[in-house]
């Protein structure tokens, strides 16, 4: 059945948790129709005069897999809604290789925040690139916006370049580590901390605590030599998900970051991003349009087999490639 557009819109601005559902779905999809409607969504949320009255307070959370990140978010969503917040959750999952869907299934690691009527988790697949994050991701951002959620948290798989790719679009990205696992300085060298905002080391609690902490002061401290003076100085600090220890503070901590930016600073961030959103989507777009090319659906397989065989460069094949999508270029422009 065909999106209604209209209907869309009515059911996200009443809050409706099926049209939410159904607009995400609408948004990370890439059928060329879907892709028109998704826009003429979107261009309507954007509106001014249906934007929510203050802006929502978008997070990222990465880190390494086992350092807790689904209990973590649970856990915080959970005291922000008891507080009185809509909080939804995007879990940027990899994508299953045979039907491009999520493959984690965060609902199943977060049963108690999954039944809040205030909170709402979607997995959001990366579709097998950075720019698949980067579109269905931003956009689903959107949507929850629209729909009244306040906060959004936004979790990454922690395995790689889709941490940067998330720390560009949220406003403050907070990174989990965990004691005796070297990540403080893995984190350095994978440039991890050099974009973090606030750096928690969780599960600090029973006989691990004295090693959180440990490793807290070891964080910090190495912190110094990657940083500037004038910037912002990323606190680290000790929580415990598993026992809701500490992620008061960690919360406290995300809110002093937004008051450090300020209003105007904030602004400043989010014009950014969504430049550099602008140019995410021009790509991802060209990357659709090159492979429904028709005069490079033609050549694919030849291409692969003369690369494969060594008959041909990857340069050559590159520029072959092109070579018949400018020709079909040129005669879409013919026409």
């Amino acid at each position: 059945m065909r999106p209604d557009v209209p209907t869309l819109l009515e059911g996200i601005r009443t809050g409706q948790r099926s049209a939410v559902s159904r607009a995400i779905t609408l948004v990370e999809s890439s059928k060329p129709e879907h892709r028109v409607l998704a826009r003429e969504l979107l261009a309507s949320l954007a509106d001014p005069a249906g934007a929510p009255g203050r802006p929502c307070v978008r997070v990222g959370i990465s880190g390494v897999p086992g350092v807790g990140k689904s209990t973590f978010i649970e856990a915080l969503g959970s005291r922000l809604t008891g507080e009185g917040h809509r909080v939804g959750v995007l879990a940027v999952d990899p994508s299953s290789v045979r039907t491009g869907g999520s493959v984690l299934g965060d609902k199943t690691r977060m049963a108690r925040l999954a039944v809040d009527p205030s909170a709402f988790i979607r997995p959001s697949p990366s579709a097998g690139t950075l720019g698949g994050v980067a579109r269905a991701t931003t956009q689903a951002m959107l949507v929850l916006e629209a729909a009244g959620f306040d906060v959004v948290l936004v979790e990454t798989v922690g395995v790689g370049q889709s941490e940067i790719t998330v720390a560009g679009m949220v406003d403050t990205f907070c990174f989990l580590t965990l004691a005796r696992t070297g990540d403080q300085l893995q984190g350095i060298k994978k440039g991890i901390l050099e974009i973090a905002d606030v750096i928690t080391v969780n599960k600090a609690d029973g006989d691990r605590e004295q090693e959180a902490r440990a490793a807290a002061r070891e964080l910090a401290g190495a912190l110094r030599l990657v940083r500037g003076k004038d910037e912002w100085a990323p606190p680290v600090v000790t929580c415990s998900a598993l026992t809701d220890v500490g992620v008061d503070e960690v919360w406290a901590r995300v809110l002093s970051h937004r008051d450090h930016l300020g209003p105007d600073g904030l602004a400043r961030k989010r014009a950014s991003q969504q430049l550099d959103f602008t140019w995410a989507l021009v790509r991802d777009e060209l990357s659709e349009r090159l492979r429904r090319s028709p005069g490079v659906a033609a050549i694919r397989d030849s291409v692969r087999d003369d690369v494969l065989q060594g008959r041909l460069a990857a340069p050559l094949a590159a520029d072959r490639i092109l070579s018949a999508y400018d020709q079909d270029s040129r005669v879409r422009a013919g026409d």
